[in-house]
This record gives C-alpha cells, structure tokens and sequence, in this order.
C-alpha cells in the first residue's frame, strides 16, 4: 500500500492486499498510475489546449525577454486570436460544411446532412458569431488604446499628415464593421429559422437560407482586403 502513495494514487484503487499476489499488485499500480497521468493531459481537452498555448507563448516572451511596455499588447493578442477564430469559422461554412450539406444532399442514399444541422452548425455559429463580436470589441479597444480610433474610421482625414496607418487600418475596420453587421443582423437571424431554433415557413426558410448565403459570402469576400488591410498597417502599405 506505500507503493500506492509514492506513485500519489489513493490506497482505495488497490484491491485488498490479502487477495492479490505481489507482482500483479505492482502492475495494478503501474497501470493506475499511467491511467492518472493521461488524465492529466492538458491536450486531452480543448480548453486546457488553449490554456497550454498561452502559457507556452508567455513562457517564449519570457525567456526572449520580448513583452511590450502597455496593455496593448494583451488586447491585440487576444484580437488576432479571436479574430482567427471568427475568420476561420467563416472559411469553414463556406468552403467545407455549405459544400458537404450539397453533397449529402445530393447523396439520396446517404445519411443526409440532419447530424451536422442538429449537432455541428448551432455549436460553430455561437463561437462563429460572438468571435465576430470579440474581434471587433478588441480591435477598437487597441485604436482607442492607441489614439487611433478616430483617425481609423475617417480613413485618415484626422491623422497627421504624411502618416498612413489611419487610412490602412480604418479600410480594414470599416470592412470589419460591415462584417460584424452582416453577422448579428444577417446571418444570425436567418440561421435561426433555418436550424429551427425559431419557428417558419417553408418559403421563410427557402428565403432566408438565400440571404444567409448571400451575407456570409459577402463577408468572406470583403475578409480579403480586410486582412491585407490589418496586416498591411503595420508595414504601412497595403500591398
């Protein structure tokens, strides 16, 4: 039974030591305590993932002794992060799960596409959807950190002259800005009817699958000048 302390498992996972011969009593053990470390996986679970990300980047900005002086640096970190999330999310209902809901569609001996409807799609628009609101909360944050709120959304008709980056970087917010609208006004409420998740018509649902489309493309087409906007004010140009 000390073997079980030393190997930190609780006494109660052995069985009683009067009925078990020695060597099977220290596989028993083994086995136990391997169960106890994987358990403690941190990769095991999406949040303790993410958890371990940011510890590792922090542990990185440590060592390299690179951290930045002011708050901004937070803000920004967790706007591209977030931002990544909102865009990939985008990308995948546009080019993967539109594409497959065709295909099982089409596919008349299938199991049809009920499963990612009833399953998948309401779980990837509420991280799609409060990504989109996080992405733009953020950004303004960081432009009103940085004084450049202002001088982002006149597109640079405030800035000082000869400087750039309110005009780069207001394109990109103003597209960011549109997207979100197309998001909470557009897709949302049409995925709603859609899913189900409030009553509608057959000719509702033909309609607002129309425009949920149509919003959600839109948004993954302005998303391509938008990145070259945000990624182009830091270099300060946008090609």
């Amino acid at each position: 039974m000390q073997v079980a302390r030393l190997c930190f498992l609780p006494t109660n996972l052995l069985p009683r030591a009067s009925i078990m011969p020695a060597g099977l009593r220290l596989s028993y053990i083994l086995v136990n305590y391997r169960g106890v470390v994987k358990a403690m996986n941190p990769l095991k679970t999406a949040t303790g993932t993410i958890i371990s990300g940011f510890v590792l980047a922090g542990i990185i900005a440590l060592i390299a002794n690179q951290t930045g002086p002011d708050s901004a640096r937070f803000v920004i970190w967790l706007h591209v992060i977030v931002g990544i999330t909102w865009i990939g999310l985008l990308y995948y209902f546009n080019f993967v799960q539109t594409q497959a809901m065709a295909e099982a569609a089409a596919d008349k001996g299938g199991p049809g596409g009920a499963g990612i409807m009833k399953y998948v799609a309401p779980k990837a628009l509420l991280f799609f959807r409060w990504a989109a609101l996080l992405t733009w909360l953020t950004g303004a944050t960081y432009l009103l950190e940085k004084g450049q709120f202002l001088h982002a959304f006149s597109l640079g008709a405030t800035s000082p002259p000869g400087d750039s980056y309110g005009l780069i970087i207001g394109v990109g917010a103003w597209l960011g800005t549109i997207m979100l609208f197309n998001v909470w006004i557009l897709i949302w409420p049409n995925q709603k009817k859609i899913l189900g998740i409030v009553q509608a018509t057959p000719e509702q649902i033909a309609s607002a699958k129309s425009t949920a489309l149509m919003a959600s493309r839109t948004n993954t087409m302005l998303s391509i000048p938008m990145l070259m906007s945000m990624v182009g004010a830091h270099h300060g140009y946008f090609l």
